[in-house]
């Protein structure tokens, strides 16, 4: 049996999956089943073969029956002329033609003869029948020469003739039996081979079925789950299971091929979206930046016109002032860079509440812009979970701006992160306008958007969800039209900090 390898291998480097797919022996799907079939054809060539033979045979020994039945015949016909003589002194010409014309019979038949019965049986059969015929043949001159003559001579002679003829006739029938014995013999070695070669076919037809089920119809059905896989976002590469390759290897290299674009291109899509929203918050970064700029410059015009007045503690006073306004500028654009920065998506594990934390002072100036109220609650003794920081944060960037500007005359954003022994749940709710019946079976769907043109790309919910997904988890969305709507993200709490922590009490 061939030894299964696993079939989904996270940090697997692709170049070596696809040399471990072409490092195998080649034995195709379709060689398989050419050498079957042609093992298919040898067998039912050698069955016809075998079966012409047969007919051959059986014709050869029943065409050799029709001439012993002919012997048997003229030995029979003979003998009732013979009879007819000693009763009535008639046909005995008769009776010996009948018997010349069995010798002729026999000895045309002599070579099938000899194999049925045996040189020495044949060879008594022959001489009985030429004895027969020399009795005929003097019993004829002698009746020719003395017409009338009775005594115990011919008493003699027919004792002789009843004799031979006996034997002539037993030796007849014993050759008929023979032969049709051998007949119902080949029968029922012709009914016993047909048998053994329905037997042969449905056993080789099982492994006909045995080489489609394992050679197309179950990597087949391993293809449909790689299919489904690699639809719900998992883009594992496939590895080998079986010692040999064939046409399903070249079409999983294939696929791994689309695997390894298919992540390029979404780590490509992924970076838009992050630049996406980079975009939106231009406005309340740009205004984030203002307030301490301004501050700085007020110090500093402050600082020139009384800077012989103002003591040295005033001094350094402003200039810490100055610092702090610098410092706040600073972390502003380490955020921003630090959020758009490409990376890696290693996995590592992470507290949940500060990533909520850390994104939403990306967003702060975008609430307070927007009059929103934000209630943050992050629920004690919080699990880690494990997953990729800045993939995490563009979830959660993405869900605060959709809350923020579904309320652009102000709201209430309340963000919950809680947890249990299993998951930990982070949820987003607005008191915006809410999404329509009709549209959340989309809202997930690529450049879907319920915002007006040229206010939204509609892919920071369809990457958000591909993120989720990849991170063994689900987001889900509940929306009342004119209350609001609530998107909840789940996270597997990691199973190494799963073992020692426990739920809170409620």
């Amino acid at each position: 049996m061939a030894e299964h390898l696993p079939e989904k291998t996270e940090g697997t480097d692709n170049l070596t999956v696809q040399r471990a797919l072409l490092e195998r022996p080649k034995i195709s799907i379709r060689f398989r089943v050419a050498g079957s079939f042609f093992l298919l054809f040898i067998l039912m060539s050698i069955i016809t073969v075998a079966a012409v033979f047969f007919i051959s045979q059986f014709r050869l020994k029943l065409q050799f029956l029709e001439k012993v039945g002919s012997y048997a015949f003229e030995v029979q016909q003979a003998r009732r002329f013979e009879k007819n003589f000693f009763l009535y002194r008639t046909n005995l010409s008769d009776a010996l033609a009948n018997a010349q014309l069995a010798k002729t019979l026999l000895a045309r038949s002599a070579p099938e003869m000899k194999s049925v019965v045996g040189e020495k049986k044949y060879r008594s059969m022959k001489e009985n029948l030429e004895k027969y015929e020399d009795l005929l043949s003097v019993l004829s001159a002698r009746m020719g020469d003395r017409p009338g003559e009775e005594g115990a001579e011919l008493r003699q002679t027919e004792a002789n003739l009843r004799e031979y003829g006996v034997l002539l006739v037993a030796d007849a029938e014993d050759m008929i039996d023979r032969e049709r014995l051998a007949m119902h013999s080949m029968l029922n070695t012709s009914m016993m081979a047909a048998i053994g070669f329905l037997i042969i076919m449905f056993f080789f037809m099982m492994y006909m079925a045995t080489i489609v089920i394992s050679g197309i119809l179950r990597p087949l059905g391993r293809f449909t789950q790689y299919a489904d896989r690699i639809g719900s976002g998992d883009y594992s590469y496939i590895t080998p299971v079986r010692k040999y390759r064939d046409e399903y290897s070249n079409l999983a290299i294939a696929i791994n091929q689309m695997i390894r674009e298919l992540k390029r291109r979404q780590d490509q899509l992924i970076q838009s979206a992050k630049m996406a929203a980079v975009g939106t918050l231009t406005s309340g970064i740009a205004h984030e930046l203002n307030n301490p700029l301004n501050n700085i410059g007020l110090t500093i015009e402050a600082l020139t016109d009384g800077f012989d007045d103002y003591t040295d503690d005033d001094k350094k006073r402003m200039l810490g002032q100055m610092y702090g306004q610098v410092e706040r500028a600073s972390s502003t654009v380490a955020n921003l860079l630090d959020f758009t920065r490409k990376q890696q998506p290693a996995f590592t594990a992470l507290d949940v509440g500060k990533i909520v934390a850390s994104t939403l002072a990306l967003v702060k100036n975008e609430i307070t812009l927007s009059g929103v109220e934000l209630d943050l609650k992050v629920q004690e003794g919080l699990p880690q979970v494990r997953g990729n920081p800045r993939n995490l944060q563009q979830v959660f960037l993405n869900l605060f701006l959709n809350s923020i500007q579904a309320m652009p005359d102000g709201g209430r954003l309340d963000v919950a992160v809680s947890w249990d022994e299993y998951q930990v749940r982070v949820k987003v709710s607005d008191t915006g306008p809410g999404i329509p019946a009709e549209s959340l079976d989309k809202i997930f769907d690529p450049f879907f958007t319920t915002k007006e043109p040229g206010q939204g790309t509609g892919l920071g919910l369809f990457v958000s969800y591909g993120i989720i997904e990849k991170h063994g988890g689900r987001i889900t969305v509940q929306s009342t039209v004119g209350e609001g709507t609530t998107f909840s993200v789940f996270l597997p709490v990691s199973s190494d900090k799963a073992e020692k922590a426990a739920p809170p009490a409620a």
